[in-house]
């Protein structure tokens, strides 16, 4: 877990890129296009239900999801078994609640990705997968300080990324008197 609490805070790096065309398939991809309407081309986000949203569509709040890079490595035991997680982006990057808070921007190739407040959390397919001591881990206290199930994120500029690309964090800062907030 030292290495997981060790991901760098900015930059990172964009390590695996993964699109779920269909249920419980999974392509790892190179490069993908992420589109503010669709989420990540290719994925089936935009035709997924969610009972979060108000009509039962995809939700917006959890358009691709991200998960620490050094933590899938360290459950999966394997490159190949990463993408059984179920995320879309796996990272290099702290994602901790005090390096991304809520609307952190993640400036990735030619995209922008909003953290959002949506939690992400772990189903039963992800503790079948990598079993009872993983999914443990991420409801712990450190779990869930270092968002070890990953983040939730809506496309807020469509773009171009690649593997390998460097993310840059825009943290915000509030304004007094405004509720727009400015960015780091």
């Amino acid at each position: 877990m030292g290495h997981v609490r060790n991901s760098p805070q900015n930059p990172g790096r964009l390590g695996l890129i993964v699109v779920r065309p269909a249920e419980d398939v999974r392509e790892v991809l190179d490069h993908a296009h992420v589109d503010a309407d669709s989420g990540l081309v290719g994925d089936t986000w935009h035709s997924r239900p969610s009972s979060r949203s108000s009509d039962g569509g995809p939700d917006r709040e959890a358009q691709v999801t991200v998960m620490n890079i050094r933590f899938a490595q360290l459950i999966a035991g394997s490159q190949e078994a990463m993408p059984l997680a179920g995320d879309q982006l796996y990272v290099d990057l702290d994602l901790s609640n005090s390096n991304l808070p809520t609307d952190s921007l993640l400036r990735i190739g030619s995209a922008v990705l909003r953290v959002t407040e949506a939690p992400h959390t772990g189903c039963i397919k992800f503790k079948r997968r990598f079993g009872k001591a993983a999914f443990d881990k991420t409801f712990t206290d450190e779990g869930q300080q270092l968002r070890l199930r990953g983040i939730n994120t809506t496309v807020v500029q469509s773009g171009r990324i690649s593997v390998a690309d460097v993310i840059h964090v825009e943290r915000p800062i509030a304004e007094k008197g405004t509720n727009a907030p400015r960015f780091s």
